[in-house]
């Protein structure tokens, strides 16, 4: 006999079986047992949340011989031959594969007139029906508004937008939904019972995790697992070979490490996770999926932990973390999984990344920037030497006998060197543009956390004529805000509103100045064997 996959093997048969969905099978087994049944149903939801399932099962419901009835005995001749699939009046259409106007045409408008063979209603299901072409809908259009009464029509599909709404509105809309973690905990570990075999708690909720809500995907990954375990015994690490993911304990170790400014532990790390073989990407998927469970732990939220154990890792890394570490970390990991797709040197790219988040952060409130940046100039008018006063010498006494008053002498006060209008308006006008800069760096950073980091090594460098300057302390990040499109907008766009100009910004790069402790050579006018001429001349030698 053909091996069956255990997502064949175990599809819904009842509507008791569908988990999860307990709003759609209460709708239609109402609508069954009132009577009142549409002729075109629309059946929406991500992948493997049983919307083709949930349509065979409708189609034994109205075609039962002992219906319509909202709970199908499956023992009927009709019932069985559904479950099979050779049922002739219960006709099956992928529309990834027949799109086209033709393949509509003669498998629905031309035989839509003909009764049913055996059962009460001819049934169409058509999976993926976003898939059909214009044409195809418009030669369907007519058929699904005023079908005969013999005629059942059921579509499913993954991506209701692209349904035309002249077909939407036609159609009874049910909306499928992704199973939640003990939905999907609970499937499959009636499976592995069912298979006769033994699986760790936490492997399957590993692979309940990856299977994000799609009950055909947890079995799946599960047939999978049964192939590599050993002894007929699932384990969580070949879950994590298989899934090519990282351990738990290992991210947990990471993320510490990353908190802590530890940049030995997280190289080690990295370079041992990709020794086994672990894709960058794959690491960063890992991080998420933790830092997700660390969120709902840091506010005391369920996680649905496999064991008791392994929940309490959860929560001693979630306090060693810090709930603002966590949210920081979780939006900075986001965005490197974004960009990673278009690095070439993924496993450098990502070091570098997670050695650049182990640091402390460069961007500090305006206020607080620009305090350290005015202090030196006022330290250093503190600081100057005060000169000694000056002591007057004694006035030498007159031959003639003139009483002479004694003179009191009185300290001079420090000399004070006056700081005019037009010298200190730089350095406000400094000191308020540094803040402006600052606030720009600050607002970008929250649109595109890449931008920000890009921006956390420049300064404002003056005007030139008008024109703002920006010095980017590296040319790596220079070119790639100035390079880039829409950075480079989005930087100009609002150097031009926070400084009030509509000229363009000028972007250098800095250049750092040796400075030279000996002092500057002065050529002389005449050296050399010209000195020694123009002494000869002068001294008649």
């Amino acid at each position: 006999m053909a091996h069956l996959s255990l997502y064949r093997k175990y599809r819904s048969q009842t509507f008791g079986d569908l988990i999860g969905q307990d709003h759609v099978v209460r709708t239609i087994q109402n609508g069954i047992a009132s009577g009142r049944i549409a002729h075109a149903f629309l059946f929406t939801g991500p992948r493997g949340t049983g919307k083709t399932s949930t349509a065979r099962l409708l189609s034994k419901a109205l075609c039962c011989e002992n219906g319509p009835t909202p709970e199908p005995d499956n023992t009927c001749e009709i019932c069985r031959s559904i479950t099979i699939g050779n049922c002739v009046d219960v006709i099956e259409m992928d529309a990834a594969s027949e799109s086209g106007v033709d393949d509509i045409r003669e498998r629905i408008v031309e035989v839509a007139e003909y009764q049913p063979m055996m059962c009460r209603y001819k049934v169409f299901i058509i999976d993926e029906v976003h898939d059909l072409s214009g044409k195809a809908f418009d030669a369907l259009l007519k058929t699904i508004e005023e079908p005969p009464a013999h005629l059942i029509f059921i579509l499913a599909t993954t991506e209701f937008n692209k349904v035309p709404p002249t077909i939407r509105s036609r159609c009874q809309k049910y909306e499928f939904h992704r199973a939640s973690l003990q939905d999907l905990v609970g499937r499959l570990t009636y499976v592995v019972q069912e298979e006769r075999l033994e699986a760790e708690p936490a492997a399957l909720t590993a692979i309940a995790r990856m299977a994000d809500g799609g009950y055909r995907d947890a079995l799946t990954l599960l047939e999978q697992a049964m192939l590599t375990s050993e002894d007929g015994r699932i384990t969580l690490q070949q879950v994590y070979d298989q899934l090519g993911l990282v351990s738990e304990d290992t991210i947990d170790s990471l993320l510490v490490a990353i908190k802590d400014g530890d940049v030995p532990s997280i190289m080690n790390t990295l370079a041992e996770v990709a020794r086994l073989g672990r894709d960058p990407r794959a690491i960063l998927e890992s991080m998420l999926f933790r830092l997700a469970d660390l969120t709902r732990a840091s506010y005391q939220l369920e996680i649905g932990a496999a064991d008791a154990s392994r929940e309490a890792a959860l929560h001693e890394t979630a306090a060693r973390l810090g709930r603002e570490t966590v949210l920081r970390l979780r939006g900075d990991l986001a965005e490197a999984h974004r960009v990673i797709r278009d690095i070439s040197l993924p496993r450098l790219w990502l070091e570098s990344e997670l050695v650049r988040l182990s640091q402390p952060r460069v961007g500090v409130p305006a206020a607080a920037a620009v305090a350290p940046r005015v202090a030196p100039a006022q330290q250093a008018a503190a600081a100057r030497p005060t000169p000694p006063p000056v002591a007057e010498k004694p006035i030498a006494a007159p031959t003639a006998s003139v009483p002479i008053a004694t003179p009191v002498e009185a300290p001079v006060p420090a000399e004070v060197t006056p700081v005019t209008e037009q010298e200190a308006a730089p350095v406000a006008a400094a000191s308020g543009d540094e803040a402006t800069w600052l606030s720009i760096i600050e607002q970008l950073t929250g649109l595109s956390k890449t931008l920000g980091a890009r921006l956390a090594g420049t300064r404002f460098a003056g005007r030139n004529e008008g024109r703002v300057k920006i010095e980017f302390e590296r040319m790596l990040d220079y070119e790639w805000v100035v390079e880039r499109p829409k950075p480079r907008a989005a930087l100009v766009q609002a150097i031009k509103e926070r400084f009030a100009t509509d000229q363009e910004p000028e972007f250098v790069v800095g250049r750092k100045e040796i400075v030279s402790d000996e002092p500057a050579v002065v050529e002389l006018p005449a050296e050399g064997a010209r000195l020694e001429q123009l002494a000869k001349e002068v001294f008649g030698v």
